[in-house]
């Protein structure tokens, strides 16, 4: 019931946010006119569009997307019409005869004394399919949680009270344009103008749209944020996640996502996408509390039973494992992916935590979780398992199953587990590496094995390298729409088309952008020519960047300047001193490392050839 009313709470919210500005023209269209038959059809109409269509792209595939595209441009071209219909009545007896049934079905509430419930509702469609909320912590969850968790009935109406609460704020806008509306009509008999004030606002809203500057423009000259009143709304109504004991064997009953406090995501969204990995080295632990990096462990109370490891759709360095299967050993299991900064940085401890209890009865199971499309090519997990150097089993989590199973919303996300099958720890995020092992002795000793209290001390090169977190003023930044922030190019991202892009003059600290000739997809961007360029502000030791070759697997090379000059002795692992490097697998490359003091530095990657694919940065 919560998460219904946290729902329907960060709806009511969007009324603050830039996202709304595009859409607030159609509504307002039904100012004046009686809520019954006119304000509360296009609303309802709105309202359950949105939720529709957000579940279907949540957990259908590409086919959705496209179809919600066309539905879209179908969209555009019905408010477009109504908008011109409202400028200039006449105009709707001379359109094309396709047209004029919609076109007359549109604009017949305009003219009439009181609206058609019909064609508010109609009207209520189209503004549906044209909202695109920005996805602020309550919404991502709510996303996030669709897209891992499949098709149910929850999800829906999650999403419907997301949207009645939207509904609810533009009701209420609505009932304060209705009384200006009736001020203006006794005052000033301006009820024409008002009219077309209001059709040139449907148009230029439109227009708007289909150009893309309702993400670009508006999310960049408004300055109001919903971003913190949500995550205070989190932390009111949310409780920290624990990992309570469940009746079911086979699954764990879920928690909400952590916002705040040591387990942020990254740009203070939660759970957008298909999840999203922990900011830096923030970690959270539930279970017992250590007393100490060379302390014991503390009670390791049972958390829950492990779920079943039943839905891995591939098992990768072992025979498929079963939950009946490891009773009387301590298995550790690891969510990871593997372009994740984060989880890279911890596999060598869960590699050398394999490598030193392995004999004494403990199993490591790595669950490898994709984030983007990519990461689901089993070749490129396996390639990842030869590169780090792993062979503990891992399992191939591709339909999110297990991850589902688990309740689990980090990469990464470890879960420690006795020798009677219960789950005594968990730890979400890097860090407090030797608290883990001492929970994993602790789990060790009691089930009988004799082990030493020495820990492990695991040496890590490149990207593995533990972050500077202190130096780090960096967020984890997307590239590709759906989770794009702080993009600094003239006009903004323009969605699913080519554009030629222009590199900002003089970005801001965590300020990027484009070069050249791109098409931003909603998790990446693809260069459609050579000398394209992506520029970024940033302060921290490290930058890495995942990309990608074309679509045909052909290397692309690209050359790195800093502060306009080669690297030097600041480059990363995957370039020389020259900044010159190739892409040729889909992976993250780290393209600098600062050696001296770290200081705020502008880093800009040239790509020689055309076709590369490039999805987020992370710093370190």
């Amino acid at each position: 019931m919560v998460l219904f009313i946290l729902a329907f709470l960060g709806g009511v919210l969007t009324i603050l946010s830039p996202c709304i500005l595009p859409v607030l023209p159609f509504v307002f269209t039904r100012a004046g006119e009686p809520f019954r038959r006119s304000g509360l059809p296009l609303l309802v109409g709105m309202a359950v569009t949105f939720a529709g269509v957000a579940t279907l792209a949540a957990v259908g595939g590409g086919w959705v997307v496209s179809a919600n595209q066309w539905g879209r441009w179908l969209a555009l071209v019905l408010v477009f019409m109504f908008g011109l219909t409202l400028l200039v009545p006449s105009l709707a007896d001379r359109l094309s005869r396709p047209f004029v049934a919609l076109g007359n079905k549109l604009s017949s509430s305009a003219s009439a004394s009181e609206g058609s419930p019909r064609s508010s509702l109609l009207l209520g469609v189209a503004t549906g399919l044209l909202w695109a909320p920005c996805a602020g912590p309550i919404l991502g969850l709510i996303l996030t949680g669709a897209a891992l968790r499949g098709a149910n009935v929850q999800t829906s109406l999650l999403l419907l009270m997301f949207a009645a609460g939207s509904a609810v704020a533009l009701g209420a806008a609505l009932f304060l344009g209705n009384r200006v509306f009736a001020a203006l009509k006794r005052s000033l008999g301006a009820e024409e103008w008002v009219r077309r004030a209001l059709g040139a606002a449907v148009v230029v809203g439109a227009v708007a749209i289909a150009l893309g500057l309702d993400t670009g423009l508006l999310a960049r000259v408004s300055t109001a944020s919903t971003t913190k009143i949500e995550e205070t709304l989190f932390g009111r109504l949310m409780p920290q996640r624990t990992l309570p004991q469940s009746s079911d064997d086979d699954v764990l009953l879920p928690g909400p996502a952590m916002a705040g406090n040591g387990a942020m995501m990254s740009g203070n969204v939660a759970m957008t996408g298909n999840g999203a990995m922990m900011a830096g080295n923030a970690a959270m632990t539930g279970g017992a509390m250590m007393s100490g990096a060379h302390g014991a462990a503390g009670a390791l109370p049972v958390q829950a039973p492990m779920p079943a490891l039943d839905g891995a759709t591939q098992w990768l360095n072992s025979e498929p494992l079963t939950r009946e299967g490891l009773r009387g050993k301590v298995v550790v299991i690891d969510f990871w992916t593997y372009s994740c900064i984060n989880c890279i940085r911890a596999l060598p401890y869960v590699e050398a935590w394999y490598e030193k209890y392995r004999d004494q009865g403990l199993v490591v199971i790595g669950i490898h979780a994709p984030e983007f499309a990519f990461e689901k090519d089993v070749k490129n997990v396996q390639r990842a398992i030869r590169d780090f150097g792993l062979k503990y089993p891992v399992a191939v989590d591709n339909d999110y199953a297990l991850w589902r199973a688990f309740a689990n919303e980090y990469w990464p996300a470890h879960y420690f587990v006795d020798a009677k099958g219960n789950i005594r720890h968990t730890h979400f995020g890097e860090g407090e590496y030797d608290a883990s092992e001492r929970v994993i002795q602790q789990l060790l000793a009691e089930a009988g094995a004799a082990v030493t209290a020495d820990l492990v001390a695991p040496s890590a090169e490149g990207a593995a390298m533990p972050s500077d977190q202190l130096a780090v003023l960096s967020p984890e930044t997307y590239v590709g729409h759906e989770r794009a922030e702080h993009f600094a190019s003239p006009g903004g991202q323009v969605p699913g088309v080519e554009r030629d892009y222009a590199v900002p003059a003089k970005p801001a600290l965590n300020e990027w952008g484009l070069g050249g000739k791109w098409t931003v997809g909603e998790q990446d961007a693809v260069s459609n020519a050579a000398s394209a360029k992506i520029v970024f502000h940033f302060q921290a030791r490290d930058l890495h960047l995942v990309l990608g070759p074309g679509l045909d697997g052909k290397p692309v090379r690209f050359r790195v300047r800093v502060d306009g000059a080669p690297p030097s002795g600041d480059h990363g692992s995957d370039i020389n001193a020259d900044g010159a490097g190739v892409v040729e697998q889909q992976r993250l490359y780290q393209l600098i490392r600062q050696q001296g003091a770290v200081r705020d530095r502008t880093f800009e990657i040239e790509f020689l050839d055309p076709g590369v694919t490039a999805y987020a940065f992370t710093f370190g």
